[in-house]
């Protein structure tokens, strides 16, 4: 760590708070892997999850023990006691001892509605519950990180009781305070207003000599904070800038409803815009990395256009944007992509310029300037097509064909002499389809026919056994994504439609685009197009003739 740099302590909870998204459910394995993968990142405290709430979670903080992490601290999460029980007595806090963890985070009441609707007790029940429960973890050895739930509600409705609570935990030995924004509706400025209040009044009220031996320094504040008010970052931000010292979050935003606070906004946000000092530099570039990684373990679609880690983060679509980024990236770029681990990207489309052909260019390892004529037929060719429903952005695979057909580089690897196909439509059986296709592969026809469950399948399948033998590296293609768009709908069953096809071997993926009034001639262009290209990929560019010409 920076000694120089203010430290702040990040304590991510994906694997807790993050799991109560709607539609996401992990494994233990699943949860094992996104452990390490963040134990990797250098964040310095991970939820795991509520031990005595189900049997994965304990199983989850069994596996720990025997293969601990190598930097991070892994945290069990309980409430207190239940009322008018005695927390040695507790059946849940004895899971929470068996996790083995040297942290534990209990939450416990601020919201005197919450206490007197919520878990039906009195105001002095709720105050014991707090104090009994931490006392007895923290005579036992444990160190108690105290989340104080609907924090800032509680404090808007009676302020004396929430302040309360947090003396209350703070005397028994808390050694960190988390004011937690619960329910989301709690904005910046009264954040900062709230945590600033907070600060000051616990400076006076837990004096040194409150602190006994055991208990040397006074809690430090905590900020936990959702999205219900699209205010979650902010807020963090917020409370961090009023004085608080540690914030949680989860990657990528997962968490109830609308979310947590996204460490991926946060961490970038804090260490390289505010001067903190939250995980390693050489950790901070495997950001966007630990983004993927927990979207594809949770099976949840990277979202594109996030800040920091989104694929769209620093793409450049303008061509006047193309071309003074092109000059200083810094025109419009607040941070440099490699900072998080993300990486700039030109976008073709029809708003490109020159400056957009030119780049894409040379990221496809391609050599041209401006003053190639051939420049500026592939930029009207790409204007021209993009008129007729074509869209290169999403399908940038297409696009290198493209240019490469423009400059007679293209391969080709087979070519496509025809296709037909049945489909058995009866009542009473399970849909299904014939396929044939007729392909030339080095000056010899094959003619294959294969079944699918659908016409697309069916193609597919008959194009990949007429060309495996001659190209077994099709084996490991396989498509990973398809999508329909229909673009001029009010034509009816005539309409215009666009395939976008993903395909990928299991280490890199690539799109392409197919555009027809007949949605099976644009599937089979764009299934034909994310082949060719998968050879191109493993055969290379000399690997045959450059002759081959796919008809749009």
């Amino acid at each position: 760590m920076n000694a120089s740099l203010p430290q702040l302590w990040i304590y991510d909870t994906t694997l807790r708070d993050g799991t109560q998204r709607e539609g996401l459910s992990v494994s233990i394995e699943d949860k094992l892997r996104i452990a390490r993968r963040l134990d990797q990142l250098g964040i310095p405290f991970i939820e795991g999850g509520w031990p005595g709430a189900n049997p994965k979670d304990v199983q989850f903080f069994w596996q720990l023990q025997a293969e601990p992490l190598e930097r991070s601290e892994i945290v069990p999460f309980c409430s207190t006691r239940r009322p008018n029980t005695v927390a040695v007595d507790e059946p849940m806090l004895q899971a929470i001892l068996a996790a083995g963890t040297r942290w534990v985070t209990i939450f416990g009441k601020s919201w005197d509605l919450q206490v007197t609707q919520g878990i039906k007790t009195t105001l002095a029940e709720n105050l014991a519950m707090i104090r009994d429960t931490i006392e007895y973890l923290t005579s036992l050895g444990r160190q108690v990180i105290y989340d104080a739930e609907h924090w800032f509600d509680g404090y808007k409705n009676n302020p004396d009781y929430a302040l309360q609570t947090l003396e209350t935990a703070a005397s028994a030995g808390a050694q960190w305070l988390v004011l937690c924004d619960t329910n989301g509706g709690t904005l910046p400025h009264e954040i900062s207003e709230i945590v600033t209040s907070v600060m000051s009044h616990l400076s006076i009220v837990i004096s040194p000599e409150q602190i006994t031996s055991e208990r040397q320094m006074t809690p430090q504040l905590g900020i936990h904070t959702h999205n219900d008010s699209d205010t979650a970052v902010a807020n963090a931000l917020a409370a961090v800038m009023a004085g608080v010292k540690m914030v949680q979050g989860t990657i990528n935003g997962y968490g109830e409803r609308c979310g947590n606070a996204n460490l991926c906004s946060l961490i970038p946000n804090l260490q390289l815009k505010l001067g903190y000092q939250c995980i390693e530099d050489h950790q901070i570039v495997q950001l966007t990395e630990t983004s993927r990684f927990v979207s594809e373990v949770v099976n949840l679609a990277p979202d594109e256009h996030a800040p920091f880690v989104g694929r769209s983060a620093f793409a450049h679509k303008g061509g006047i944007h193309v071309s003074a980024v092109e000059r200083n990236p810094f025109t419009y770029e607040h941070i440099s992509p490699e900072q998080v681990g993300n990486s700039r990207r030109i976008v073709i489309s029809e708003q490109s310029g020159v400056s957009n052909v030119l780049a894409k260019a040379r990221s496809f390892g391609i050599e041209l300037d401006k003053h190639n004529p051939m420049t500026a037929q592939i930029l009207q060719r790409l204007k021209l097509l993009e008129n007729e429903g074509y869209q290169f952005e999403a399908a940038e695979a297409s696009f290198e064909l493209l240019m490469r057909e423009a400059l007679g580089t293209r391969p080709s690897f087979f070519e496509i002499k025809g296709w037909i196909v049945h489909c058995d439509l009866a009542p009473e059986k399970v849909s299904n389809a014939v396929a044939t296709v007729k392909v030339a592969v080095n000056g010899r026809d094959i003619l294959e026919a294969t079944e699918g469950n659908g016409p697309v399948a069916a193609l597919d399948a008959a194009l990949r056994k007429a060309l495996m033998k001659f190209y077994p590296q099709i084996a490991s293609f396989e498509l990973t994504d398809y999508k329909v768009r229909i673009l001029n709908g009010h034509t009816g069953t005539a309409a215009k439609t666009r395939v976008l096809v993903e395909s990928g071997d299991g280490y890199q993926r690539w799109a392409t685009v197919g555009v027809s009034t007949n949605i099976l001639a644009a599937s089979y262009q764009a299934v034909v197009e994310g082949l060719e290209y998968g050879l191109l990929l493993h055969l290379g560019a000399d690997s045959a003739p450059s002759c081959f010409v796919l008809e749009r």
